[in-house]
C-alpha cells in the first residue's frame, strides 16, 4: 500500500514538473499585469486572423482524416486488399518522420525547381501547402484507433445482415458504425489536437506571414523573436485552453470508448 503511494507521489510530481508547471507559468506571465493587456491582443487582428487559420484548417483537416481513416481501416481489416499492408505502414510515417522534414519535402516538390512547381494556384505559402501539411501530420489518429476495434468485434454481425439481404452500405451504417463509432469520436479528437497544435512543418511552408499565413503556432513564435511576449504568452493560453477543451471531450469519451 505505501509502495503503491509512493509511486502515485512519485507519478504526480513528474507531471506536476514536466507539465503543470511550465503551463501555470505561462498563465501566470500572460495576466499578471491585468487583462487589459490581454484583450488588446485578442482583439488585435493578426491574433484574430492567425486564430481563423488555425481553426480553418482544423476544420478541414480533421473531417477529411476522419473518411480516410474509418475507409482505411475498413480496407486494412476487412477487404485485405493487394498492397494495404504498405498502406498500413505508411499510414504510421507521420508518426516517425519530424515534421520539419514534412514541410521540407513540401518545399521540394511545390518550390521553384519542383515537380509540381508552376500549378495555377499558389501552394507553398500560401493556404494550400498548410492545409496538406495539417493532413499529413494528424493522418493516422482515425486510422490506428478504429483498427483495434474493427478487430475485436468480428465479422459476425456484419456477415448476418449480409445473409439477411442488407446491402454493404447499410451494413456498414446499421452495424459497423454505431460499433466503432466512440473509437471514430476519440480518434477525431485527436487528430483535432494535432491539427490545432502543429507548428513545425507550417514554419516551414507558411512563410508565417502576419495577417496571412500565420497560425497561433507561427505566431507564438515570432512574437516571442520580437520580444512581445505578452502577445506570445496570451496566444500560448489560447491554445492550451483548445487543448484542455480537448482533453476534457477525451475525458467524456474514454468512459463510454471503454464500455463498448
Amino acid at each position: 500500500m505505501i509502495a503503491r503511494s509512493g509511486l502515485r507521489l512519485v507519478a504526480f510530481a513528474y507531471v506536476g514538473l514536466l507539465l503543470l508547471a511550465p503551463v501555470g507559468l505561462v498563465f501566470y506571465r500572460t495576466f499578471e499585469h491585468g487583462l487589459e493587456p490581454v484583450r488588446q491582443v485578442v482583439s488585435s487582428p493578426d491574433f484574430l486572423h492567425a486564430l481563423k487559420l488555425t481553426l480553418e484548417l482544423a476544420l478541414i483537416a480533421v473531417p477529411l482524416n476522419t473518411v480516410f481513416g474509418v475507409l482505411c481501416a475498413l480496407a486494412v481489416v476487412r477487404h485485405r486488399l493487394p498492397g494495404v499492408g504498405i498502406v498500413n505502414a505508411l499510414v504510421d510515417l507521420p508518426l516517425a518522420l519530424s515534421p520539419i522534414v514534412v514541410g521540407f519535402s513540401l518545399v521540394l516538390l511545390y518550390g521553384p525547381g519542383g515537380w509540381l512547381h508552376g500549378l495555377p494556384i499558389q501552394v507553398l505559402f500560401a493556404f494550400p501547402s498548410m492545409l496538406l501539411a495539417t493532413i499529413f501530420v494528424s493522418l493516422p489518429f482515425v486510422v490506428r484507433e478504429v483498427v483495434p476495434v474493427l478487430r475485436e468485434i468480428g465479422t459476425d454481425q456484419e456477415e448476418a445482415a449480409a445473409t439477411l439481404g442488407a446491402s454493404a452500405f447499410t451494413t456498414f451504417r446499421r452495424v459497423t458504425l454505431p460499433a466503432i463509432r466512440w473509437a471514430v469520436a476519440y480518434g477525431v479528437v485527436l487528430t483535432t489536437a494535432r491539427a490545432i497544435g502543429e507548428y513545425g512543418a507550417l514554419a516551414v511552408v507558411s512563410g508565417s506571414i502576419a495577417g496571412r499565413t500565420q497560425t497561433l503556432t507561427t505566431y507564438v513564435d515570432q512574437s516571442y523573436q520580437e520580444f512581445q511576449t505578452v502577445n506570445a504568452y496570451t496566444a500560448s493560453v489560447m491554445l492550451a485552453t483548445l487543448a484542455m477543451l480537448t482533453l476534457l471531450v477525451m475525458s467524456v469519451l474514454r468512459p463510454k470508448e471503454e464500455t463498448r
